[in-house]
């Protein structure tokens, strides 16, 4: 893999995500406690033995920029030719920001060229997947293409939101739609659709001379799966490689988590007995900045007042935290959390440093960084009042807490009980970067 250099698109908005991509890129998002989504991509290129790696960033990028400074630099050796570099956008080919994702590499087309790869292998930074590049670029290099797509078996409604390929008996995509309102099925199977992945290699030359040829076209889009891909299947060589997943599951696992619901249900699917994504598999780890906290501590405190336990069940507890006297169930916990006594989180996440006061009761909730829930506030039990209260929830019925709000204690209707002081949402003017 010396020979093959990862560009990794990490610049989306996330708009989707909002509250949680408010100060922060979409692979920045916390996952499964103490996880980024983009360690993800990044621990398949180290684990397939890629190490040139270019994250291409452009949208409130601090947050990813520290985390890879912090948690993955350790891992590449600049004096043996390994790098992992964040090149935020240059402009030095013109005075636009990144236009799509075909633009985003165009515009670093000379930092690409200058390492001299035979391939470029280019990602998503925003799916949560194990996959091995290694045997994908060998197919490449085996069936002598210009551009290998990743395909993924999905079914027809699904594929709305992909790219679509149709290929022949010997895998060469012979048709590709982007985003199609009606999904050409796999021949012989009308439930399922052959959906790009987002996952390219190019024959580096070949890149370079698309790239060039798409930037010279006025109504062009700019991106990979609208415009380069449909543009060259009839004149090159196109090949699909069947995704192969190393999650070792009897099902493959690739998840976009780009919605609030969809991101729930995917770190909720982590707490069950036999969760689909194994994040506990040392063949195919996944890495991440692990900082230097202390163990988890759970704190029962004695049997002087009834309903006082400090347990988490069914749940992913990071170091740091403390369940002191409270109860937490089929959950997610952050670093350096604290449930105070008479607590109860249920079926929820919560980011780093939340502080759940004593008696408040959260679900089906996801709680920003910092974050501190007043003594007696319910989360997630009357909806409409936590609309009126300014919280996102979704049409699942998934309510987020961004980070920097304030949630002070005022009395109102949205008490049901009439004895609980409600929360109030504010907005802090100061926000932390991470």
């Amino acid at each position: 893999m010396k020979d093959v250099m990862a560009v990794i698109l990490a610049g989306g908005k996330g708009s989707r995500l909002e509250p949680l991509t408010r100060d922060r890129a979409k692979p920045a998002v916390p996952f499964g406690g103490g996880y980024r989504i983009a360690d993800f991509a990044l621990s398949n290129c180290l684990n397939s033995g890629i190490r040139k790696i270019l994250l291409l960033t452009q949208y409130k990028a601090i947050s990813l920029d520290r985390h890879i400074n912090t948690g993955w630099r350790q891992f590449f050796c600049r004096e043996l030719g390994e790098f992992i570099d964040i090149v935020p956008p240059q402009q030095r080919i013109d005075e636009h920001w990144y236009q799509g994702t075909a633009d985003a590499v165009y515009q670093n087309i000379y930092t690409i060229e200058k390492e001299k790869p035979n391939s470029v292998l280019i990602l998503a930074g925003d799916h949560i997947y194990k996959m091995n590049y290694g045997a994908m670029v060998d197919y490449h290099e085996k069936m002598k293409a210009d551009l290998t797509v990743a395909a993924l078996q999905v079914d027809p409604e699904e594929a709305k939101s992909f790219g679509v390929m149709q290929v022949n008996e010997q895998n060469r995509i012979v048709g590709f739609e982007e985003k199609p309102d009606a999904p050409k099925s796999i021949p012989g199977d009308p439930n399922q659709c052959l959906a790009s992945m987002g996952v390219y290699v190019f024959s580096a030359r070949f890149l370079f001379e698309q790239l060039l040829r798409d930037a010279n076209q006025p109504d062009s889009q700019r991106d990979f799966g609208k415009n380069i891909i449909p543009s060259v299947i009839d004149s090159h060589r196109v090949f699909a490689f069947p995704f192969q997943d190393e999650n070792r599951k009897s099902q493959a696992y690739w998840r976009d988590v780009g919605t609030i619901d969809a991101y729930y249900d995917a770190n909720m699917d982590l707490i069950s007995v036999d969760p689909m994504l194994n994040m506990y598999d040392q063949q195919w780890p996944i890495r991440t900045f692990q900082e230097n906290c202390p163990p988890p501590k759970f704190v029962f405190g004695g049997d002087d007042e009834e309903g006082r336990v400090g347990m988490a069940t069914d749940s992913i507890v990071c170091p740091g935290s403390i369940i002191s006297g409270g109860r937490v169930e089929r959950s997610i916990v952050g670093l350096h959390c604290r449930i105070n006594s008479f607590a109860n989180v249920s079926d929820s996440i919560l980011f780093d440093s939340v502080t759940v006061g004593r008696h408040a009761q959260v679900r089906r909730a996801i709680i920003d960084k910092g974050v501190s829930i007043p003594s007696g506030t319910r989360i997630g039990f009357d909806l409409e009042a936590d609309r009126k209260r300014g919280l996102t929830v979704t049409e699942s019925g998934i309510v987020v807490i961004g980070k920097g709000d304030v949630i002070s204690k005022v009395h109102d209707e949205a008490n049901a009980e009439g004895t609980v002081p409600a929360p109030h949402l504010n907005q802090k003017t100061q926000r932390q970067n991470r």
